[in-house]
């Protein structure tokens, strides 16, 4: 396959080409989905033939003066040169390209004589739009093949100018972010879980940032930027740190309640992870005894064995486990009776519409049911009426959270 000069020597004759009306052209930019898991299952062997047959693929897809290029690990560049360029011809021919090129994921590739099925995320550009660079170009693709990703995987996204207004927005926002870790613009608030009897059981704490210029950010926001970069794991470290000393404060106050944090997934993959943790409950002598570690069910199944290990070290230093959000991955009763597990947090999209909503009503109850079997605490987000805390309380649930009984709030609140 062409190197990226060669590439970049092309997109630049093409888009002058558009440019003047003498020639239309498409450039796709692809990623392979999960590429990872091949890489994992069967090695990177096996991985390097998937690579090799997508070329080989798209190749022979293409006519002999479209180019395809492979930039580095499992990202490929495709660029289609079409007739005259016209405005209405050429988006029905980008259209046609695209969907091309997507079709060609439909039948599985041959890895070591195994089938193996492959899908890619398609960022979409049609050249001659404005006066862009090669570089430029590979940018505004790059951009749209993660809008691509972003909406699920094995889609095609074509580039708009707002997407990359956003991706600027984000730049500075991560720049404020960490501006704001180093600055101390950032809180923990929290909010109380409750028993049946209404006492409070235990707490959670929730980041919150307010901008001296731009006011209160929601952590929907900012905290994928956070997890796309490094600056996740300095969050991390800083939550686990004010967590401490939200638990010294409280336990002078005679409060001595468990304290749940969020603990991301790129926090939890990095290799020091227990030695980093253990290092900072050891400097602020925490109660390991009296915290909780939320993790998505993601994070325990992306390496299994590696999971069990890590939870296991940090475990046998007292610190208990909840799945957050339990329900909305990819649960298995086989992995949660092998995980050093304390409790199950039944997420709020499946509270929401209980007890009215027969389908939502089943599954909580076969969660707190399962649980219960299990020896697993449960505790339910997003408890915001009567008849969910009556419907819960009467099936077992442990403790409750939502602003039925509390918002988050400060702790001098």
């Amino acid at each position: 396959l062409p190197n990226r000069r060669l590439l970049m020597d092309r997109l630049a004759q093409a888009q002058a080409g558009a440019r003047r009306k003498t020639r239309g052209a498409t450039l796709l930019y692809l990623d392979l989905d999960r590429f990872k898991n091949i890489n994992d299952a069967r090695g990177h062997a096996a991985g390097d033939a998937l690579l090799v047959a997508v070329a080989q693929r798209l190749s022979g897809l293409m006519r002999e003066d479209d180019t395809v290029a492979r930039l580095g690990g499992d990202e490929f560049v495709v660029l289609a040169l079409h007739g005259v360029a016209e405005t209405e011809g050429d988006a029905r021919k980008t259209s046609v390209i695209a969907a091309k090129v997507r079709e060609a994921f439909e039948q599985p590739f041959i890895v070591d004589g195994q089938p193996y099925a492959a899908h890619a995320s398609i960022g979409v550009v049609v050249l001659g739009m404005s006066a862009q660079t090669a570089e430029e170009l590979l940018r505004d693709a790059d951009t749209a093949m993660y809008r691509a990703k972003e909406a699920g995987r094995n889609r095609i996204a074509y580039f708009e100018a707002a997407m990359q207004e956003e991706v600027e927005a984000q730049l500075v926002l991560e720049h404020e972010l960490a501006r704001a870790i180093a600055q101390d613009q950032l809180a923990l608030h929290l909010q109380s879980q409750m028993d049946a009897a209404s006492t409070v059981v235990g707490v959670e704490l929730l980041l919150r940032w307010t901008h001296p210029t731009l006011g209160a950010i929601a952590p929907a926001r900012f905290i994928p930027i956070a997890e796309e970069s490094q600056l996740i794991l300095r969050l991390g470290d800083w939550v686990l740190a004010q967590a401490c000393h939200i638990q010294r404060q409280l336990r002078a106050a005679g409060h001595a309640l468990p304290i749940s944090i969020n603990v991301s997934p790129r926090q939890f993959r990095q290799g020091d992870f227990v030695e980093r943790t253990l290092a900072i409950l050891d400097r602020h002598q925490a109660d390991t005894s009296l915290l909780v570690f939320e993790v998505t069910e993601g994070v325990l199944l992306d390496n299994l064995e590696r999971t069990i290990q890590r939870m296991q070290a940090l475990a046998t230093r007292g610190i208990r486990f909840s799945i957050d959000d339990f329900g909305t991955g990819y649960s298995s009763l086989a992995y949660l009776k092998r995980l050093p597990l304390h409790e199950l947090k039944i997420d709020r999209s499946f509270i929401q519409d209980t007890p009215h909503d027969p389908n939502d009503t089943a599954i909580v109850a076969m969660i707190l049911s399962m649980a219960r079997h299990l020896g697993l605490k449960v505790v339910a987000e997003g408890v915001e009426t009567r008849a969910q805390a009556d419907f819960l309380t009467a099936h077992g649930c442990d403790a409750l959270q939502g602003f039925l009984y509390a918002r988050p709030q400060p702790l001098d609140g």
